[in-house]
């Protein structure tokens, strides 16, 4: 993460806001995972959480980062069992946290990495309504590809509530897509089938209907969270809808390859310790 700006205002921010913000942006600047910040936070207050996330995003942006999407969280109760959560959460996806199809994940670029496979999804419309639909979702979306989602926190030890992570961007990493965009005609999101390797073992696997009920719920319902919020989807967003199955721990030297039916394959590696390319 870009040293943050001092420029971006924080006087109309409660104390505890500011001071939740300040640690997660010095552990993703400095490379050392911090305290949980729910102890800086009212138990449970998921819109302070937010108002953290939103804080950091302003100053990444000011720092020059471009947002080009952004992912739902916590929608697989494979997932949620793992954390100990029982909602989904969203945060925002930059440009710079892309990996290409097939590369690798420098070492040291990421405190504790894992990995999981889901359905990206990319809109070719606006979709400004604060009750969306799933007619709007169709309408908006100009196709498919299959992801992985590489997640990391910036909370040590993954010691993470729902307040940590809707605080920590949601827990966002990096991200890689599949190379051969698929139209949604025809194409039945939920009865997609996910395997997920690593190092050429089964590492996790699930369905569509994992995510939500089916991926374009999930889509739906962040669609509806941030028009809600005054920021809505727009045309050329990048939508990554949630883990189809349970996330992995990724280590250096790991490959991971995940193929989801009628949507094809993407992979991605980690480099092994001391290679800093």
């Amino acid at each position: 993460m870009p040293n943050v700006p001092d420029h971006v205002p924080t006087d109309s921010l409660p104390g505890a806001v500011v001071k939740a913000a300040d640690a997660l942006a010095g552990a993703a600047r400095d490379g050392i995972a911090c305290a949980p910040v729910r102890t800086l936070l009212d138990d449970g207050d998921i819109e302070a959480a937010y108002a953290v996330q939103r804080l950091n995003l302003r100053r990444e942006q000011a720092a020059g980062r471009r947002i080009v999407g952004r992912k739902i969280g916590l929608t697989s109760p494979a997932v949620q069992r793992q954390l100990g959560v029982d909602q989904p959460d969203f945060g925002a996806l930059f440009a710079d946290t892309a990996v290409p199809e097939g590369g690798e994940v420098p070492a040291g670029r990421l405190l504790q990495p894992k990995v999981e496979a889901e359905v990206a999804l990319v809109l070719g419309g606006d979709l400004p309504h604060r009750r969306c639909t799933v007619v709007d979702l169709l309408r908006a979306t100009e196709f498919a590809l299959p992801a992985l989602e590489i997640v990391d926190s910036r909370v040590r030890d993954w010691d993470i509530s729902i307040v940590d992570t809707v605080a920590d961007n949601a827990s966002c990493g990096l991200y890689v897509l599949g190379a051969s965009p698929v139209p949604l005609s025809g194409l039945d999101l939920r009865s997609v089938q996910m395997t997920m390797t690593r190092n050429g073992e089964t590492a996790s696997q699930g369905t569509g209907a994992d995510c939500l009920g089916g991926p374009l719920n999930a889509a739906v319902w962040l669609a509806t969270a941030l028009a809600e919020r005054g920021d809505p989807l727009r045309a050329g967003d990048l939508v990554l809808t949630g883990a189809l199955g349970p996330m992995v721990p990724a280590a250096p030297g790991d490959v991971f390859h995940a193929r989801i039916s009628n949507l094809g394959t993407v992979g991605v590696g980690f480099a092994a310790e001391g290679d800093h390319r």
